[in-house]
């Protein structure tokens, strides 16, 4: 499914820049990077839960 893939991509690339700010926040010790990727991957989650949601909701649809 073209849009589950699509999802799929996007939530990579937002762990992937979660991931990156950690990573800036310890090479510089700067907070500010560790709270924006403390922001990026609550959000992602938030984001993942929202989206595995809709997935099951979209197969309860088509099963019923």
């Amino acid at each position: 499914n073209a849009v589950s893939c699509a999802l799929t991509v996007g939530l990579v690339l937002l762990l992937a820049a979660g991931l990156i700010s950690f990573a800036i926040y310890v090479a510089t010790g700067n907070p500010v990077w560790r709270q924006r990727g403390l922001v990026i991957v609550k959000w992602t989650v938030i984001a993942g839960l929202g989206a595995a949601a809709i997935l099951v909701l979209e197969q309860l649809a088509v099963r019923l």
